[in-house]
């Protein structure tokens, strides 16, 4: 399901961010510049064949990736589903000479598959269930196409003012009318709670995200 702001806000801005594009770059050195940058948080790196993107978000980027992590999060707690919440984790695989860096992701139906795994591999292991890709489109490269090759079931895909709920079905990624991962959300829910972030303290926000998810879960058929 897709869901654009019904108003021109400042939600609606284009989320500015600096790229620095390094093409013909081998898989090695791809490895080697992960690994050196991990000690500058912040980047988010993309690899496809031989192209490797380095992307500075900037403030309101990370603000709504944390605000739709924090949903996640807030959910699993309240209707006490297990996760693990690997942030923007690296995720590659070299035989497909591919990799990013999700802006969230999340474990949550496979989550006892990776529990205490220090090392996930994704020629053995599952890939997250879940990923959140904010403002996409200030990328140069085809992220979407990398998680669809990394097998990611699910993204969460809010672009400027536009929020998407993407499942992989059928070798291709379609909009859903609510989440498979968490199904009490829709497209529309989500964008109403980024849209009251814009006038409500995060931590206001966050207490009323809970009280509704109880709400939900208590009148609802979700419960087995």
């Amino acid at each position: 399901m897709t869901t654009e702001l019904a108003s021109d806000t400042t939600l609606a801005k284009a989320l500015s961010t600096n790229i620095t594009i390094l093409p013909g770059i081998h898989w090695d050195t791809y490895q080697n510049l992960v690994r050196d940058l991990e000690s500058q948080p912040g980047m988010r790196l993309t690899y496809d064949d031989g192209i490797f993107e380095i992307l500075m978000p900037l403030p309101p980027h990370e603000t709504f990736k944390k605000l739709l992590g924090r949903f996640v999060k807030v959910t699993t707690e309240e209707i006490g589903i297990e996760i693990r919440s690997l942030g923007s984790t690296t995720w590659t695989r070299e035989d497909l000479r591919k990799g990013l860096e999700a802006d969230e992701c999340y474990y949550i139906q496979n989550e006892l598959a990776v529990r205490g795994k220090n090392a996930i591999n994704l020629m053995i292991d599952p890939p997250p269930d879940l990923a959140i890709e904010v403002d996409s489109t200030s990328s140069s490269m085809n992220r979407m196409g990398i998680y669809a090759a990394l097998g990611v079931p699910e993204v969460w895909r809010f672009e400027r003012e536009i929020l998407t709920i993407l499942n992989w079905v059928d070798g291709d990624y379609q909009p859903r009318e609510v989440s498979f991962v968490l199904p009490m959300f829709d497209a529309t829910v989500l964008i109403q709670f980024l849209e009251l972030s814009l006038t409500m303290g995060e931590t206001s926000l966050i207490r009323h995200v809970r009280q509704w998810v109880r709400e939900q879960w208590h009148n609802s058929d979700y419960q087995e």
